[in-house]
């Protein structure tokens, strides 16, 4: 096992290219630095430098390698995927130029609306509809591979069409694709993402490592709050703290010979400045620690 850890600006409350409830940049990549990373990803299109040299000096100055870039919108929707082609093009021109970032992380748009909760798309998809979302995940999984030699990792998501176990095997068996598996998300929804990637682990190359907390989820259920207002409410926690076993899922990383990514996420928005650099520290000593004892044993 080898797993290099990353982070991605959304553990410090980047959710939005441009947002005044959020940190800049700079200091986002200063405290990244500080915590020890060693890669990063893109984050939302425009929040980090999309200019070449620019992004070039100031990773190298931190010591971070880019890892990915991130896609998600409607996948059901045939006019939206030709418009995340678009954003594909002008994201590989830059992310080419940066042999570390091999993957496009690919991920539907949410059935609810993020701030409001309420339902904007079908939470179930017909047969028709599945089969247009699996065509259109193909679609950019060839274009990004034929036109840039970049692979598209399918990352399952909470509230979107692919959340569920049942419907991350269906995508599984339908597309020929590999998974972001998303700890936390996983859980979220209700599977065991210990067992899940010891049962898929050649199909997921990448990693998210995230946690979710129970007694959150609990509350959020029973007051319908929207995923925003979960989010603020601190649902995705400290992976030491949430209701995925950690040692567990890193004794498979073991069993399994994993070697990639493993990119620790924090979902927080809006996040008071000062806040993710402290969970940051923890998280980054907690994980190196359990990694280091499972390679050990």
């Amino acid at each position: 096992m080898k797993v290099k850890f990353g982070t991605a600006p959304c553990s410090w409350g980047i959710w939005f290219a441009e947002n005044e409830k959020q940190t800049t940049w700079e200091r986002c990549l200063n405290e990244i630095k500080e915590v020890n990373y060693e890669g990063i990803e893109l984050g939302p299109w425009g929040y980090l430098p999309n200019k070449y040299q620019q992004l070039k000096e100031e990773l190298e100055k931190r010591n971070l390698n880019l890892t990915a870039t991130t896609l998600m919108d409607d996948l059901t929707s045939d006019s939206i995927t030709e418009k995340m082609i678009a954003t594909l093009d002008e994201m590989a021109e830059l992310q080419l130029k940066f042999p570390t970032a091999k993957y496009v992380v690919l991920i539907d748009a949410c059935y609810t609306d993020l701030f409001t909760g309420e339902l904007i798309r079908p939470k179930v998809l017909n047969d028709s509809e599945w089969d247009r979302l699996v065509k259109n995940i193909n679609k950019i999984k060839n274009y990004a591979r034929v036109k840039y030699g970049l692979e598209t990792i399918f990352h399952p998501h909470v509230e979107t069409h692919v959340e569920t176990e049942e419907q991350i095997e269906r995508l599984l068996h339908d597309a020929d694709v590999k998974l972001c598996l998303d700890t936390g998300h996983h859980a979220y929804a209700g599977g065991d993402p210990t067992s899940f990637m010891r049962k898929h682990h050649l199909r997921i190359p990448y990693l998210h490592i995230k946690n979710c907390n129970l007694k959150i989820k609990e509350k959020m259920q029973k007051e319908g709050w929207s995923l925003a207002k979960a989010v603020s409410e601190d649902i995705m926690c400290e992976p030491e703290l949430g209701m995925v076993d950690m040692k567990a899922f890193f004794k498979v990383l073991q069993e399994v010979n994993f070697n990639g990514w493993a990119i620790v996420e924090q979902d927080m928005y809006p996040a008071e400045f000062e806040k993710p650099l402290p969970i940051a520290k923890r998280t980054r000593e907690y994980l190196q620690k359990i990694s280091q004892e499972t390679v050990a044993k």
